[in-house]
């Protein structure tokens, strides 16, 4: 251990990566600098606290508190350099990839001469040749002789009990042999899971963006059957769930109100978009995106008809929303399709009140028994385990007409029995 206590490792962009990150290297003896762009967030941090949910960050920064400054020089001081910074994109899902040029400038211009420089923001294959190294090489930094440049797509699971940052699996590729075997060196020390090198830098680039697109395509042929199953008057869950008794070549996945978090919404969009400019048209991402992206019209769609059934327009008519974040447990609503469903409802003119236990800062109300109280129909966007107890008895007892179940995670005989008119996604 005494080697990595005498190394300085720095993370630029203290998120959902890389605070855990942070946190996991001075778990394993390392003095560690995080980079983070507001003061207000690196005093939190510098306080012991977790500004993000996180088991793994409430259990384990007070114990292994890291140092947060917004003093960028300080890279000088750093053995060894992670960029986590976010990798989004626009309105017209265009990649924007001005975070990661902005923070290979601001260590190129810090550098410490020898140092370990790893991408871990995914990114389309390409991104470390055709932005990061030329960055360096314009400043006057040789790569693999005074600058080492890697690339570890970052994969963390907010939320998971099972997977975090201190044990899945990483793939590395880097420039040169010696910066491929500092970055494996280094990902060994902190990381339990296997680490795999790849041969070139652009196969983990691609690593990344191909599990991500993996899970949309999936998704995407779900979400069709859901859509196709509704006209044939079929329970696609029961098909899913049976599907999936057969023990090999099936892996199931189910339909829902739309794709958030900040990986599969967006990494797809990586991939179409560098291979166009190579002159690939990827037309099966394409098509997956957008079956994808019209879910959340859907559920709104499916609302609408079912208060048809009870004669009640969605102009002027309460709803209430029912979580905001992407998945259940957790604060994060980067790319929830909780907005492009309220955004739908106010075309209709909807009245919306939203609830979520996990981000009441974005909350119209103090409860769940409050929003019911105040709503007329339900769209039930994320399964925290706050909602567990939402059931049919207390659906009718505040006078629901309607619930659509957007997660496909309700009791549906239950809620039916009740007298309250459910309609999930593709059941």
């Amino acid at each position: 251990m005494s080697k990595q206590k005498n190394q300085t490792v720095g993370v630029v962009g203290l998120g959902y990566v890389g605070l855990p990150l942070a946190v996991r290297a001075k778990e394993r003896g390392y003095n560690v600098l995080g980079f983070e762009r507001t003061q207000e967030k690196a005093d939190i941090i510098n306080s012991g606290k977790s500004p993000i949910e996180d088991e793994y960050l409430e259990e384990n920064l007070p114990k292994n508190p890291i140092e947060a400054t917004t003093d960028a020089t300080r890279i000088k001081e750093c053995d060894i350099v992670l960029i986590c910074v976010p990798t989004p994109v626009d309105e017209f899902h265009n990649p924007d990839i001005g975070p990661v040029r902005g923070a290979t400038e601001s260590i190129s211009q810090n550098l410490k001469l020898g140092a370990l420089v790893v991408l871990e923001s995914t990114v389309n294959p390409g991104v470390s040749e055709e932005v990061v190294r030329p960055v360096f090489e314009a400043d006057g930094h040789e790569v693999g002789k005074n600058v080492f440049i890697a690339h570890c797509p970052e994969r963390i699971n907010p939320g998971d009990p099972k997977w975090n940052v201190t044990n899945i699996p990483r793939v590395v590729g880097a420039f040169t042999k010696e910066g491929l075997k500092k970055a494996v060196t280094f990902y060994e020390s902190i990381i339990d899971g296997k680490i795999k090198p790849m041969k070139h830098i652009r196969e983990a680039e691609a690593c990344k963006v191909v599990e991500n697109s993996f899970r949309d395509i999936n998704i995407a042929f779900v979400n069709e059957l859901a859509k196709s199953f509704d006209a044939l008057k079929i329970d696609v869950k029961d098909v899913i769930d049976g599907a999936a008794t057969k023990p090999f070549a099936f892996m199931p996945h189910y339909p829902g109100r739309g794709i958030g978090g900040h990986c599969i919404p967006v990494d797809p969009y990586y991939l179409i978009e560098r291979a166009k400019r190579a002159g690939f048209d990827h037309k099966f991402l394409r098509t997956s995106r957008s079956i994808n992206n019209s879910m959340p019209s859907y559920t709104v769609e499916l609302l609408q008809d079912k208060l048809n059934e009870v004669k009640m327009p969605l102009n002027g008519t309460t709803i209430g929303v029912l979580g905001i974040a992407y998945k259940p447990n957790i604060d994060d609503d980067r790319e929830s399709p909780y907005y492009e469903i309220v955004k739908e409802l106010r075309k209709h003119k909807a009245e919306i009140i939203s609830y979520d236990p996990h981000i009441m800062r974005r909350s119209d109300v103090d409860s769940l028994e409050e929003l019911l109280e105040k709503s007329e129909a339900i769209i039930f966007v994320t399964n925290h385990k706050e909602f567990d107890k939402l059931n049919g008895e207390m659906l009718k007892k505040n006078d629901i007409k309607v619930i659509i179940d957007g997660v496909n995670s309700l009791d549906k005989e239950d809620i039916e029995n009740s007298g309250v008119i459910y309609k999930g996604i593709g059941r």
